[in-house]
């Protein structure tokens, strides 16, 4: 018995080894001998296919030995079709293609009877009846990606770049990121997906999850837009002849007969959110034979990246008379700091099976999960599974990057790197020190002083610097940190301290428990609408001491979880003392003739009489956060929430003043917010966020409880985007214990408007229109409507905002003004 398990185990491997390993092989290049990357090579008639390599060769799996008639596919060469007669695997079999010869009988110039125009048009009208026919499917998908770096420098900005791991060479050159996906997925248009990867794979990270996904690389040129980013302008959009200038340059047969039209794609307008290069054309049917189109990375509001060129072959089947994507590549140049950046996103599409509809129930939210142990395959299921050969440069990153990866994981090796970074000198009191055991995954960091000096008129000159301990679990994404901050004020002589420990718990619920308690000077607006950089110069330079503060001896716990997909609470509990705090200097930079107003928010000039009295309180929150529709990515590690575009996120929240040392403190509060944001195909962005709320019994609370709302009287700010601040409304002066609603909406065009106009377009910005309203009782609403100009800046780096502001009282002018963006400067908070 025990022999005859073992033939037949020995007998089933064999199989298998044999099975897996059916491939036809071969190199494929050009009459001059150059090898042709992205060719299509699929068995006629089927949807059994893969694409050659940057070398040129492929490898294909095919099920048996016998004739088999192959399909060799690229865009401005000859298809050509062969018959194997396969004998044994592997089997090998190099082919040459021939440049295509494209006829044209007649160039016209005249733009109504332009050829190219009439082929577009009638490929618009039918785009829809085409898309129709391959909308629902199911599918084998594999995709492979690289992303290289070039002479990077041993520094930038005096941070030491380092070898990423031991990816770059001496050069400073090397592979940063090389990974493979296999996955099956079922697609509905316009947006339906359930993908299922099989395996995983990155270069040097054993236990690494691939980013290379079916989610975000369906390009779809039948749609009007394509995602790049921001919506691209499809060549065959319905609006597309108010975009792009055509040329047919030629015509040619494929192997079916079908006379297939090579149109030369042209911009209109350089800065547009638009595409150059080739599509190819079916006569009759319309449809797409393929794309070669590159954009630039300004096209796309990406600075920093310079090209960006998609490539996408169709093939046809005769069974069905179906024109189905089989391959597809994405390759890109950027660079920064005279660092340059190339990659390539190559994806293959098989075993297709084209439904007329699906069930109910075959979609869910769960729109991508991995089968278990898919991140750890071995390199035999690799070489036998993936489509597409590795190339020897791939080749050799795997080999080194595996060994480099071994070695880097031993104890010697991380406990010899840990005695180099931890060295200790002097000047890191100062600059910051951190103690790491890699081993063990934990770090213990100390933050320094230089970092963190700032100035308020309560405090003075002020340090802060902390300690703190943090250990991570790698493989489930779990950790546990804990330390104490320290922070003294020079001119107010008073030392204070916080503490704080918290955990990542479970990382499919996404449930963290956070305790935090301690001393601390405390702005009365706990959103902290002006920095400390901001307020230190704004104090400083113009003596304009926005920034109010108390002082809040606290203690606070706080749990929170997702209950269900979609629903996210936050539950906590908190003890305060609160504190009033005074001006301790006016101490200036530049003079301005000006006094200091007082820390009293609610009267400035009033230096003797504080906002608050000394006061004690309990206060507990329960909030709500609901994503409509909320998608999500399931990996072993975690459960990974996406957005609904379709749904807004709606906020509910009730906190609850108790036990204060007086009754005159206690309330209740209730409170909603509703955001919505929306690409409105190339024209922009759209978003708003409403909030409200109302007190009850809170006639004589303290006034840190009230509703205070994020005003801006810096005329800076370093928020992304404007919908959660007023631009011009001073920090304190609407402050509610009654009720309220606030609304901001913002509008960015995303170059839709700024792109047309001579001159301007020259800018490469964007057109930002923003509108910010308060209403409360006993007053006319306060309204902000502002237009403004964003990514503005100097060659790649576009990080500054300008926007023009006017404001309303009612009907009432209250006042106007430019207000800056400055996003950087929230990196050096």
């Amino acid at each position: 018995m025990k022999n005859q398990l073992f033939y037949f185990l020995a007998f089933f491997l064999v199989g298998i080894s044999f099975v897996a390993n059916a491939q036809v092989k071969g190199k494929i290049t050009d009459e001059k001998g150059e090898p042709l990357p992205f060719v299509s090579i699929y068995i006629e008639n089927t949807y059994i296919g893969t694409t050659s390599n940057e070398n040129g060769f492929y490898e294909l799996n095919v099920q048996n030995k016998e004739q088999v008639k192959l399909v060799f596919q690229y865009l401005g060469y000859k298809t050509q079709k062969h018959i194997l007669n396969i004998t044994k695997f592997p089997f090998y079999f190099d082919i040459i293609l021939e440049e295509e010869n494209y006829n044209l009988n007649e160039v016209i110039v005249n733009s109504k009877d332009n050829p190219a125009n009439a082929i577009i048009r009638s490929a618009v009208a039918n785009r829809k009846k085409n898309a129709e026919k391959t909308a629902r499917f199911t599918a084998d998908f594999y995709s492979r990606g690289i992303f290289r770096m070039k002479n990077a420098p041993k520094k930038i900005l005096g941070q030491e770049v380092g070898d990423f791991d031991g990816a770059l060479d001496s050069t400073g050159s090397g592979i940063l990121y090389l990974s493979e996906t296999v996955s099956k997925i079922t697609f509905q248009k316009p947006d339906k997906l359930k993908e299922r990867i099989i395996a995983s794979k990155i270069s040097g990270k054993s236990n690494g999850f691939s980013y290379n996904t079916a989610q975000a690389t369906s390009y779809d040129f039948y749609d009007n837009s394509v995602e790049l980013g921001i919506n691209m302008i499809s060549p065959i959009a319905e609006n597309a002849f108010a975009y792009y200038k055509y040329t047919l340059e030629g015509t040619f047969y494929d192997d079916n007969k079908n006379l297939i039209n090579r149109i030369k794609v042209t911009p209109k307008r350089d800065a547009e959110p638009v595409f150059e290069g080739y599509i190819f054309i079916v006569e009759d049917s319309w449809a797409i034979y393929g794309i070669d189109l590159t954009t630039k990375g300004y096209r796309m509001k990406e600075e920093f990246l310079d090209d960006m060129n998609l490539k996408q072959s169709f093939s046809y089947n005769t069974s069905n008379a179906l024109w189905a994507k089989n391959s597809q590549s994405l390759t890109f140049e950027a660079g920064a700091f005279g660092i340059k950046f190339n990659g390539k996103f190559t994806y293959v599409y098989s075993n297709y099976d084209f439904k007329e509809q699906f069930e109910k129930k075959t979609f869910s939210r769960e729109i991508l999960s991995f089968e278990e142990e898919a991140n750890k395959k071995d390199s035999l299921y690799w070489k036998t599974m993936r489509p597409i050969p590795l190339t020897e440069e791939e080749s050799n990153d795997y080999i080194r990057k595996d060994s480099i990866q071994t070695l880097r994981k031993s104890k010697p090796y991380l406990d010899s790197i840990d005695a180099k970074n931890n060295k200790f000198n002097l000047l890191k009191v100062l600059s910051g020190y951190s103690y790491q055991n890699s081993m063990e995954d934990w770090t213990l960091r100390y933050d320094g002083v230089l970092k963190l000096i700032h100035f308020n008129t309560v405090q003075g000159w002020h340090i802060s610097t902390g300690l703190s301990y943090i250990k991570r679990n790698e493989e489930t994404r779990k950790y546990m940190n804990f330390g104490v901050n320290f922070n003294y004020g020079f001119s107010e002589e008073r030392f204070r301290t916080t503490g704080f420990f918290g955990m990542r718990l479970n990382t499919k619920t996404n449930s963290f428990l956070n305790i935090t308690g301690g001393s601390k000077a405390a702005q009365f607006n706990s959103s902290n609408p002006i920095s400390n950089l901001i307020n230190t110069i704004s104090t400083l330079g113009f003596e304009d001491n926005y920034m109010k503060l108390y002082e809040s001896n606290f203690t606070k716990a706080a749990y929170q979880q997702e209950v269900i997909n979609g629903l996210y609470v936050v539950g906590s509990l908190e003890y305060s003392e609160r504190k009033p705090l005074f001006n301790t200097t006016d101490y200036v930079f530049i003079n301005q003739s000006k006094v200091y107003t007082s820390n009293n928010p609610l009267d400035p000039d009033d230096y003797l009489n504080p906002a608050i009295e000394k006061h004690n309180l309990f206060k507990a929150n329960l909030n709500a956060r609901i994503n409509f529709g909320q998608e999500y990515l399931s990996r072993p590690d975690g459960k990974f929430n996406m957005r609904n575009e379709k749904y807004p996120t709606l906020f509910v929240g009730y906190e609850k003043g108790f036990a204060g040392n007086e009754t005159g403190y206690n309330y209740d509060f209730i409170a909603g917010r509703l955001y919505y944001e929306k690409t409105v195909g190339n024209k922009g962005s759209f978003a708003i966020n409403l909030k409200g709320g109302k007190f009850f019994d809170a006639e004589t609370i303290s006034f840190v409880d009230y509703r205070h709302f994020n005003g801006n009287q810096t005329h800076v700010s370093t928020a992304d985007r404007y919908l959660n601040e007023f631009n011009l409304m001073p920090y304190y002066s609407y402050s509610t214990n009654d009720s309220y609603m606030e609304t901001h909406i913002e509008h960015n065009f995303e170059g839709f408007i700024m792109n047309k106009i001579p001159l301007l377009n020259k800018l490469k910005s964007t057109m930002v229109l923003g509108y910010h309203q308060l209403a409360i009782p006993h007053t006319k609403p306060y309204q902000e409507f502002s237009v403004g100009l964003d990514k503005l800046g100097f060659g790649k780096f576009k990080m500054l905002r300008v926007d023009y502001v006017r404001s309303y009282n009612g009907s009432a002018y209250l006042g106007d003004g430019v207000m800056f963006g400055m996003k950087f400067l929230g990196v050096l908070e």
